[in-house]
């Protein structure tokens, strides 16, 4: 439903800021890029002495290799290094059930918790053409990368209105955040061009970027999508190529 600009207007606005800044808080913990070797992106729950056990590690060896002034104080989001810097050693060893864990784990970390949408929640349409040079695997991705030449249109996955365009967020370059409804939204990064303004209705299918390498390395699209706040694979609300 429209709203007149005179008396809705300013509701709109505070009701649209407050969204945004929640989106970008909630962007801003996950991350989009991947974590190198020997690192770890903090995830919520988490603690200094269960990220040590996860790790095969030491409390003290973390709190030395990354310069922590309190073991406590760690962040959602945070990228901690868990393997010794060059020239460095482990001031302790793992304990064999710390051994243990890392050798049984590293691969499911590396894969995830794969989480998904309820089957046709949404329907969407390929936000690019192009090939899929990293897909969703709910750890170190939470989206998938789309890969073409620069310029290539990007499109609105399903309509609704644009929650966020701009460059703010460091690490999704020129961003665009589209909101379908109470429960999803969909994340497109990385753009050389937006299209696009904040508050703007936008249907399925509709040209809302260019794609291109701001923050990143390579030409490509990172697409996103949100159920309730957590990242899905979007693989099973997407059309088959």
């Amino acid at each position: 439903m429209s709203t007149g600009p005179t008396r809705a207007g300013p509701y709109a606005r505070l009701w649209m800021g407050a969204l945004m800044a929640a989106l970008l808080v909630l962007l801003s913990a996950c991350g989009t890029t991947k974590v190198q070797p020997g690192y770890y992106r903090v995830q919520s729950g988490d603690t200094l002495t269960q990220i040590a056990r996860k790790e095969g590690t030491s409390v003290s060896d973390l709190v030395r290799w990354n310069k922590l002034s309190n073991s406590n104080a760690i962040e959602v989001g945070q990228v901690l290094r868990v393997e010794p810097p060059a020239g460095q050693a482990r001031t302790s060893t793992p304990s064999k059930a710390g051994s243990k864990r890392q050798a049984s784990t590293r691969p499911a970390t590396t894969q995830g918790k794969r989480r998904t949408a309820p089957p046709g929640a949404i329907s969407l349409v390929w936000p690019a053409q192009g090939k899929v040079t990293r897909g969703y695997d709910g750890s170190r991705s939470n989206g998938i990368v789309i890969s073409n030449s620069s310029g290539t249109p990007v499109v609105a996955a399903a309509p609704g209105t644009v929650a966020y365009s701009g460059s703010g967020l460091r690490g999704y370059g020129h961003l665009v955040i589209v909101k379908h409804n109470a429960s999803f939204l969909s994340i497109y990064a990385h753009n050389s061009k937006l299209l696009v303004k904040e508050g703007q209705r936008v249907s399925q299918g509709q040209k809302i970027a260019e794609m291109g390498n701001s923050d990143s390395k390579q030409v490509g699209l990172y697409f996103e999508l949100r159920y309730d706040g957590q990242a899905v694979d979007p693989a099973g609300s997407l059309p088959s190529k």
